[in-house]
């Protein structure tokens, strides 16, 4: 109920559709992989948690118009494939602390309960993160200490070293308490460990992320829109670990499952929409009468 889900969100347009929630128009007539004749529409939602306004994009087929779930779009980390959805974030920044930049800082020193310290940055786009380096955590992984390689940096490693677990819980509360939110709701804001890229040429940056005090198999999706948004803003962890290649406004986030291309326009230091692709998929559907 803090903030918004990018997974959930996907799923809003699509049922909304198929409900008779919303009345409008569809445009661009495609053919989809089954064969049928597909159109786009277009869903608009406001998200009370976070008073933004999201645009929902997906195809719908038949008369009436309906949802159409089958395609070949892929995501890393999910099963299967499915009809793609485009999901565009309008105006992100400050959906909690409203500011991007909430203490004004691209890098601020967290100061821990234990006595300790680290360097962070505090970015809040479409939802609210701190983004340190694994190498300031300065792990034991195999018996060598300093920075991880992302092949030992794993959800398992996390969840099984309960020391790590405990520093990084106590990270992520004194960058809420910086900014002003509720170190008790694990929700918002959330935790992003950054690794660089490792050569490897389509991937800008790694993550490993942590939401509800468990080590993420892949990445939360407003998280992944809050990075590709922190890795353009000059100062920023993320915009010093970043590989920048001139591609426009697409960012490639490696992440423990494969990897999610994220896309942030700005304009004159404004951040103007992200975007990203999803799928959603019916799994049930039922009647309670009470």
């Amino acid at each position: 109920m803090a903030g918004n889900c990018g997974n959930m969100s996907s799923a809003v347009g699509p049922r909304a559709w198929d409900l008779g929630l919303v009345h409008g128009s569809a445009s661009k007539t495609t053919v989809s992989s089954c064969g049928q004749p597909c159109e786009e529409a277009l869903v608009r939602i406001f998200n009370t948690n976070t008073s933004k306004i999201m645009h929902s994009r997906f195809r719908v087929a038949g008369t009436p118009s309906k949802y159409c779930q089958e395609g070949d779009y892929t995501i890393d980390g999910v099963p299967g494939t499915q009809s793609r959805i485009t999901l565009g974030f309008l105006n992100p920044a400050g959906a909690k602390t409203g500011l991007a930049l909430p203490t004004g800082n691209p890098i601020n020193v967290l100061m821990l309960r234990d006595g300790s310290q680290i360097e962070a940055s505090l970015v809040d786009v479409s939802n609210p993160g701190v983004f340190i380096r694994a190498s300031d955590l300065d792990l034991n992984i195999d018996g060598r200490k300093g920075a991880p390689s992302p092949g030992c940096f794993t959800p398992s490693y996390v969840e099984g070293n309960e020391t790590l677990k405990a520093r990084l819980e106590l990270i992520r509360q004194a960058g809420a308490e910086r900014v002003g939110l509720d170190p008790a709701v694990e929700s918002v804001l959330k935790i992003v460990t950054l690794l660089p890229a490792s050569g490897k040429e389509d991937i800008d940056i790694r993550c490993l992320a942590l939401s509800m005090g468990q080590a993420h198999k892949a990445v939360p999706l407003t998280l992944a829109l809050c990075l590709g948004a922190a890795a353009k803003m000059p100062g920023t962890i993320p915009a010093q670990l970043a590989r920048h290649r001139e591609k426009g406004s697409t960012l490639c986030i490696g992440h423990p499952s494969g990897k999610v291309e994220i896309g942030t326009t700005f304009s004159e230091g404004h951040i103007v929409s992200a975007e990203l692709h999803r799928t959603a998929r019916y799994l049930m559907e039922g009647i309670v009468y009470y």
